[in-house]
């Protein structure tokens, strides 16, 4: 993969080649960013530029051989750790190794793609995947064996947030003392679940949301006019995964907008109206028959929502990104209802639902009494000061 095929991001390229260049090659490196900002090309390019010995800031150096074998990400010194679960393909004791023809296919068409689209390829969407302490022997296990060509190894842990205690603590002591010219690069999106001990072995490369710039000219790369890009860069707010899905309409926002509005007008009418209520339980039950990472999701998404109506409600409307596309629901109107004396109280339910569908609890009765908590939220009044009118 080149440094010129990745969006944006160029004083990272430029950081990251320049300290390659040097002979500056840290042993163990946490990237850090949100989804579609693109770590995970950037650190396939990165262990390309470190294996093939590249020079001049770009993967097209003497060794030819070695660039060749890397574009197909089938070199034998570049290896990858992932989460993955049990399967129809595979039985039992799944790892990484089991799944890398689709690997190979996901980073090659879908490289900026986030957890529920490798979930949804490897037919494990209603699971919730992790790396295991199998993937754990494997890893030594791989590490344990001399370079292919004699240079460097880099191993690449997608998602490293999904690190089970075990597997973290079996990595430990290899991350913190690799053998001779072996590489470590994590790849996380939520800093706070990688546990300290690792954190603390690695060195931490920080990535932000990319800018709309770099998404429109991604987007118009594959093929849209230059309005209709920009308009899709300012909606996806840095995540380029998001921007493409919004492209070819294929976003699961646009199904999670629609439960949302469900819910929240269903919310609405149930204050005096006890019949509702069995609108809501049928609303649980709708939801509760996807898989927890679906279930996950879009409640990530209403606290983006209740994110951005805040926001509107107090008139930061130029940090308001999101558009809504059903009709007759108008995030300016609903926004109103949003405001000082429940934010705090809304993300806070909506976490803690995350929390408990997290560690397999019953979705229906978690989202039942989500739906009941969030009927009574949102008929809580502004303060006056602040109050505004709905209409």
């Amino acid at each position: 993969m080149l440094f010129k095929e990745i969006l944006g991001l160029t004083h990272i390229k430029n950081h990251l080649a320049s300290s390659a260049n040097a002979g500056r090659i840290p042993h163990a490196q946490l990237f850090i960013g949100p989804e579609g900002s693109g770590t995970l090309p950037m650190a396939i390019a990165y262990a390309q530029y470190i294996i093939c010995g590249n020079q001049n800031g770009e993967n097209n150096g003497q060794n030819q051989v070695c660039n060749t074998k890397c574009d197909s990400f089938s070199h034998p010194d570049m290896h990858f750790a992932f989460p993955v679960a049990n399967s129809d393909k595979v039985k039992s004791h799944a790892v990484s190794n089991h799944y890398m023809e689709e690997w190979r296919k996901f980073i090659k068409e879908q490289p900026y793609g986030n957890l529920f689209d490798w979930y949804r390829l490897i037919g494990i969407e209603k699971k919730q995947g992790q790396i295991g302490v199998d993937e754990a022997f494997d890893i030594v296990k791989k590490l344990s064996l001399k370079s292919y060509e004699g240079g460097y190894k880099v191993m690449l842990i997608w998602m490293a947030e999904k690190m089970n205690t075990a597997t973290a603590n079996k990595l430990l002591k290899l991350i913190e003392e690799p053998p001779d010219k072996t590489v470590f690069l994590l790849i996380a999106q939520n800093e706070e679940q990688i546990i300290q001990t690792i954190k603390s072995r690695c060195q931490i490369l920080n990535f932000p949301p990319l800018s709309e710039e770099a998404i429109a000219k991604g987007l118009e790369a594959k093929g849209l006019l230059r309005e209709e890009a920009l308009l899709l860069a300012n909606e996806a707010n840095g995540n380029f995964n998001k921007a493409l899905d919004l492209m070819n309409r294929d976003s699961e926002d646009l199904v999670f907008e629609k439960w949302f509005v469900q819910w929240v007008r269903s919310a609405f009418k149930a204050r005096g109206n006890k019949a509702v209520i069995h609108e809501l339980i049928l609303w649980a039950e709708e939801v509760a028959k996807t898989g927890r990472e679906t279930q996950k999701k879009f409640l990530h998404y209403c606290i983006t929502v209740m994110r951005q109506a805040m926001l509107i409600n107090f008139n930061v409307k130029e940090l308001a990104f999101m558009r809504m596309h059903i009709d007759g629901f108008k995030l300016e109107k609903f926004a109103p209802f949003v405001h000082e004396n429940n934010i705090l109280p809304l993300v806070a339910e909506l976490e803690e639902a995350i929390y408990h569908i997290e560690r397999n609890g019953n979705s229906k009765i978690i989202l039942t009494d989500l739906s009941i908590k969030l009927t009574r939220l949102l008929h809580i009044k502004a303060s006056p000061y602040l109050d505004q009118n709905p209409s």
